[in-house]
């Protein structure tokens, strides 16, 4: 079986079913394209226990995104990466037993269209969605062609995101929300933004969809940390600052294992 026999809603039965068992889920990020051999990355992240795996696709302006991950854009684009060739890597994968969501602009789901781009991302075995400078109010198009297509797009809500507002990206969201811990760029920080505990505790008041906080999840300490408020974490400027710094897929694997195992241990304290 390869990611591309996935079925529709598999992102979010996936992650549901591995939250309502009492697993803290574990969303590492890659910056597709970054080297030649991007994809053992991906292979590592799954041996290390990841519960889904983000792809970010490379552009020449992350206006969302810090330092690393720019940095990390730039170094994929000037290897040559593109949507096509990174998708074309992802449709030779075999099955690595958890799902993989995609992140990009919208620029670059425009370039083709929304629904040439959805259908394109589920022939590669894409499961998910983020489009992080897409907002909600004006997502119709792109969900409408998602539910369609079979791909589960995940909106992003931040601190400063009025209740009403929440309530409408949890409507439009599918497979999990993306809860941006801080108003600010991605990137690593040395403790976890006191922000996230009230924005989880206002996304779980409108919707049950699974919630992953991400921005700024760096160490095992704050993975643990943010368990306690989330569902589970993004972690990204912490993977790409290894991979910048020539860290391997062996070494990617061991460090995600300590959040895995952070994660875990926080599962099992007592209530």
């Amino acid at each position: 079986m390869t990611n591309s026999a996935l079925t529709a809603g598999a992102v979010e039965r996936h992650l549901r079913a591995r939250r309502d068992a009492g697993r803290g889920l574990l969303m590492p990020y890659v910056t597709a394209g970054i080297t030649p051999g991007w994809t053992d990355y991906l292979r590592a992240f799954a041996a290390a226990g990841a519960d889904a795996i983000e792809v970010g696709l490379p552009f020449s302006d992350p206006t969302l995104d810090g330092v690393t991950i720019q940095q990390a854009s730039q170094a994929a684009l000037d290897r040559g990466a593109s949507t096509r060739r990174i998708l074309a890597d992802l449709s030779g994968l075999p099955d690595l037993g958890v799902p993989l969501v995609v992140s990009t602009y919208y620029n670059l789901v425009l370039h083709d269209g929304p629904r040439a781009f959805c259908e394109a991302l589920r022939r590669a075995g894409v499961g998910g969605l983020i489009v992080p400078d897409l907002p909600v109010h004006e997502a119709d198009e792109l969900t409408d062609v998602a539910a369609v297509t079979g791909i589960e797009p995940a909106l992003l809500a931040s601190p400063s995101t009025p209740q009403e507002r929440l309530a409408e990206i949890a409507r439009h969201s599918r497979g999990f929300v993306y809860a941006v811990s801080v108003m600010g760029t991605t990137g690593e920080r040395t403790a976890l933004a006191a922000s996230a505990a009230e924005l989880t505790e206002r996304i779980r008041r409108v919707t049950d969809l699974p919630v992953l906080l991400g921005f700024g999840i760096s160490t095992p300490d704050q993975a643990r940390e943010a368990r306690r408020h989330a569902d589970g974490v993004v972690v990204g400027a912490a993977v790409m600052r290894r991979v910048l710094d020539g860290a391997g897929p062996d070494d990617l694997q061991s460090f995600l294992m300590t959040l895995r195992q952070a994660l875990d241990q926080e599962c099992d304290r007592p209530r």
